[in-house]
């Protein structure tokens, strides 16, 4: 049984011509790590916090979440609040604004678990499980009595990895844990994610726009555009061998060290405004590939062929074969 399934989710907002996200489906196994990446506003982080069910005011939701077999959107108030206590933890992007400034780290750490009824923990329990967790991620206890303001950014991310754990998940949504961190400290961060997830068995969903941090931490790779999941597959192959355009331009627009200076590619054009209505692929005005049948029809999803668990949706996969990064 996955850690977490999503199937065909859809999901509608007052004032948009069209879904937010239109159909997603998406899995990810106990101890394993999916990455899910795109351009801001493709709908990666709604997609996460549906697994907790945070969603906008108003949202029409369609399809399905499950965690453990169990389906969030159909979830009763207790039922939700045992899983947002216990099953799934979320770590936000920027830790200062996650955590009370006014309060001290060992309150922050603590509280979810005592105050909470369902998981009967003292509060000498929940400070031994702090302490515990604080080592697992490369603190120690003094940090307990410290606030927010007298820590580092690396320390306090740290902290909130310790936080998604007092409850014992079996699944981690990390909404890009490490845009706030220099480069230095985001390495230690994903180092540690991925000694978290060997250590406690955890399924780890990480969001980010970046493609070599997901290709750093993750077993499989969502790639998502205009609230649809446009390729998925192997960290390895995808990344070696991509299936759609925007995973080929995603790709060639990152940095690289042994071509520095010049001008760095880019995608033309911008993402589809949400009150406007999609005909056809939802890329296909980016596209150097596009022609009349990517603005009619929108793509199936399909297997690429020879290439296990490795599935785009464009009409012209076949002419980005044996291509990577220079696609």
């Amino acid at each position: 049984m996955n850690t977490l399934d999503i199937q065909g989710l859809r999901i509608t907002l007052p004032g948009t011509a069209r879904p937010v996200l239109g159909g997603v489906d998406l899995t990810v196994a106990a101890g394993e790590t999916v990455a899910l990446v795109g351009e801001s506003g493709s709908g990666k982080t709604l997609t996460s916090r549906s697994a907790l069910r945070l969603l906008p005011p108003g949202a029409m939701v369609e399809g399905a979440v499950r965690v453990g077999g169990e389906d969030v959107l159909t979830m009763n108030a207790d039922q939700l609040c045992a899983l947002r206590t216990g099953t799934v933890a979320m770590i936000f992007q920027d830790p200062r604004a996650a955590i009370n400034p006014l309060r001290r780290i060992g309150d922050f750490l603590t509280e979810s678990v005592t105050l909470t009824k369902t998981t009967g923990v003292s509060r000498t329990q929940a400070r031994a499980r702090a302490v515990e967790l604080l080592d697992a991620v490369g603190l120690d206890a003094s940090a307990l009595g410290k606030y927010p303001g007298q820590v580092s950014g690396g320390m306090l991310q740290r902290v909130m990895i310790a936080a998604a754990l007092m409850g014992d998940p079996v699944l981690l949504l990390a909404d890009e844990p490490t845009t706030a961190l220099d480069v230095t400290t985001q390495a230690e961060v994903i180092a540690l994610l991925a000694k978290i997830r060997e250590r406690f068995g955890t399924g780890l969903l990480f969001v980010t726009h970046d493609l070599d941090l997901a290709a750093a931490i993750s077993d499989r790779v969502y790639v998502m555009y205009a609230g649809r999941i446009v390729e998925s597959g192997p960290a390895e192959a995808l990344f070696a061998h991509p299936r759609h355009p925007y995973t080929a331009a995603l790709l060639a627009s990152t940095p690289r060290l042994e071509a520095p200076g010049g001008r760095l590619a880019a995608i033309d054009g911008q993402p589809p405004d949400l009150r406007q209505e999609l005909h056809g692929c939802p890329f296909a005005p980016r596209c150097p590939l596009a022609t009349e049948v990517c603005d009619a029809q929108a793509p199936q999803t399909l297997p690429a062929p020879g290439e296990p668990g490795h599935r785009a949706a464009c009409h012209h996969s076949d002419r980005l074969e044996g291509s990577a990064v220079d696609a």
